[in-house]
């Protein structure tokens, strides 16, 4: 898997000798180095502070994520300058935090966990997922404790959470958005809300004798050594696909891979999901950035499900009360990589999301474009 930030690398705007200087500082937290970046330049009037979250891709550490923390920090802090950073009287001041995900960097305890099955990992499918289960598990201890270590004499508050992850740290980043309530936007960055569908897929292109073995083949993989049921269940309850969808009558075992159009719930599903859908992204704001060539994690593997949850949450929706703010953007010509025009996107995401505020009376909206 080659490094999807090398992309920013040879743009001048976020090659980090061009980058404008941004100030960052580092504190254990919980057992966890973290780098909290602008809190040298939050500005002096600034009592309430927004924190954006940056999780890192697979193979990579926290330190790939510098350019996204100095362009959003950059961006925000000149809308304040400028007076374009919100209505209110007070001024929100916006820092950024980073920090390795499990099994990376500071934190590695076995390079084969990070590896697919191609490479020679048979648990591969257990491994990812409980390594950005943990981080986002990691990220909600995070906004537990980090206040009192960056702002020990409470005269500033960290009153509004975002979240932006890229791969590995976008699956997180989505179990962020759905499980941690403090979380009110997230920025998801060629992850994946489907990530049984997009495991089968990988299983079929690395010819694993559990998904070739059988007729048709793939009946039985979910649920086979390489996906085994203990797995599924910890799906079922996490990944966004498999939380909202395992309340409806569909039929996975015999075409383990989703891509036939999922129907709207009966009157009696929606009854199940709505207070689920209500506790999980009721009012939030959530970008979905793609690759429109991506390979690693291509789009369509999520699209079925994507196109679902859209209907679901956009204002002729049968959850359009929801107030979900969602947009699916695909970079048509990208592949598994950030590009400078998505991060464009997810720098205006979220200086629209922190000027309009959390109290903002907001309605459903979805938007979906090719860039």
């Amino acid at each position: 898997m080659t490094d999807p930030l090398k992309t920013l690398d040879t743009e001048p705007l976020y090659r980090e000798v061009n980058l404008p200087s941004i100030s960052r500082k580092t504190y254990p937290v919980a057992g966890i180095q973290t780098t909290v970046f602008g809190l040298d330049e939050l500005p002096p009037q600034a009592a309430e502070i927004a924190c954006l979250w940056l999780l890192h891709p697979r193979l990579a550490t926290q330190e790939r994520m510098v350019p996204i923390a100095t362009a959003v920090i950059t961006d925000w802090n000149k809308r304040v300058r400028d007076g374009r950073a919100g209505s209110g009287e007070s001024v929100k001041g916006l820092i950024a935090v980073a920090f390795d995900q499990r099994n990376h960097g500071t934190r590695l305890v076995d390079p084969l966990c990070n590896k697919a099955w191609k490479q020679g990992n048979p648990r591969h499918a257990q491994d990812m997922f409980s390594v950005f289960q943990g981080t986002a598990r990691d990220t909600s201890i995070l906004i537990d404790y980090l206040p009192a270590f960056v702002f020990p004499r409470s005269d500033r508050q960290i009153t509004e959470n975002l979240v932006l992850g890229v791969s590995l740290g976008g699956h997180a980043a989505w179990s962020c958005i759905l499980h941690e309530p403090r979380i009110s936007t997230g920025v998801v960055i060629i992850g994946c809300p489907d990530y049984a569908n997009v495991m089968a897929d990988r299983a079929r292109l690395s010819k694993l004798p559990s998904f070739t073995s059988t007729t048709p083949p793939g009946a039985q993989f979910l649920g086979s050594e390489d996906f085994p049921s203990s797995l599924l269940d910890a799906v079922r309850r996490y990944d966004p696909a498999g939380l909202f969808l395992s309340h409806l009558d569909l039929t996975t075992e015999a075409q383990p891979i989703r891509s036939a159009p999922i129907p709207e719930p009966t009157e009696s599903q929606k009854v199940a999901l709505r207070p689920l859908l209500t506790r999980c992204i009721a009012g939030k704001r959530i970008l979905n950035l793609s690759g429109g060539v991506d390979k690693l994690v291509p789009y369509h593997k999520g699209e079925t499900f994507l196109a679902w949850l859209k209907q679901a949450v956009g204002p002729e929706g049968w959850f359009a009360d929801g107030a979900v703010t969602f947009e699916d953007i695909i970079d048509q010509t990208a592949g598994h990589e950030v590009t400078p025009k998505m991060v464009d996107e997810a720098v205006g995401f979220i200086g629209d999301a922190l000027a309009s505020g959390k109290d903002d009376l907001k309605k459903a909206y979805v938007r979906e474009s090719k860039i």
